[in-house]
């Protein structure tokens, strides 16, 4: 039962791919939208990383295992986002940034997407080993972050000559990937030792708050300016009303 749930709400945070490859194809969004919602899913997210993983890490493992966790998973993060900076990939979470305009950069704004998913997927999977149930702000604020990546990407690639239908499939794959991954995530922890768990709710934890300040916010603050701020608090607190009513 858990498995086809993790593999639903993975399906439905990697779904907002699609969502993005729709939009990106057949409309253009203004900036400042997009925008809009990445900050307003930065606060969702840096709330659910603060008050669910973080918090409920501490009180799965210690103090030890989920700050190293923590370390270890932002660190790893940054070591692969410069990475993928380097051939392309810079922007991979931005609409309205012109380095998506060739194949091969497209590609692999696709391929940051799969790195991207991979705590997020592993949240999902995580967040079910209670048996409470799935975070619906950590789902939420996955779907938002993901819309214009998959924006960014699919105008590239429509900008380099390839068809919709394979686009389209790349991104199909792509989020039965982020399905997959909540599927992993949840199979590889379960019945495991609460300081691994820990540990690996840490990691989750510390990779998605770089992505959100490599990725996310910089997109946000580069078309909302002043008024990112205040979007962000407003994800921040409806995450925080969100968990607690669900809690």
């Amino acid at each position: 039962m858990h498995l086809m749930t993790a593999l639903f709400w993975g399906l439905a945070g990697g779904s907002a791919l699609l969502v993005g490859t729709l939009l990106g194809w057949f409309t253009k969004p203004p900036a400042r939208v997009t925008a809009a919602v990445m900050a307003f899913g930065s606060g969702v997210l840096v709330s659910a990383i603060a008050f669910d993983l973080m918090d409920e890490a501490l009180h799965k493992g210690g103090l030890l295992a989920s700050a190293a966790g923590f370390l270890a998973g932002a660190a790893a993060f940054t070591c692969g986002a410069v990475i993928l900076a380097d051939n392309g990939a810079r922007h991979r979470k931005r609409s309205n940034k012109s380095n998506a305009a060739t194949a091969s950069a497209a590609l692999v704004i696709a391929l940051g997407s799969v790195f991207d998913g991979i705590p997020e997927s592993m949240v999902i999977g995580l967040s079910l080993l209670e048996g409470n149930g799935v975070s619906i702000p950590i789902v939420a604020a996955i779907f938002l972050s993901n819309v214009p990546e998959g924006m960014s990407s699919t105008v590239g690639m429509k900008r380099a000559g390839m068809s919709f239908g394979y686009v389209f499939g790349l991104w199909t794959a792509i989020a039965l990937l982020c399905g997959l991954g909540a599927v992993g995530g949840y199979l590889l922890f379960d019945n495991a030792p609460a300081q691994y768990i820990a540990v690996a709710q840490g990691v989750a934890a510390g990779a998605m708050l770089a992505m959100i300040a490599d990725t996310m916010i910089p997109e946000a603050f580069d078309e909302t300016h002043n008024a990112a701020g205040l979007i962000t608090a407003a994800g921040f607190t409806t995450a925080f009303i969100l968990s607690h009513a669900f809690s």
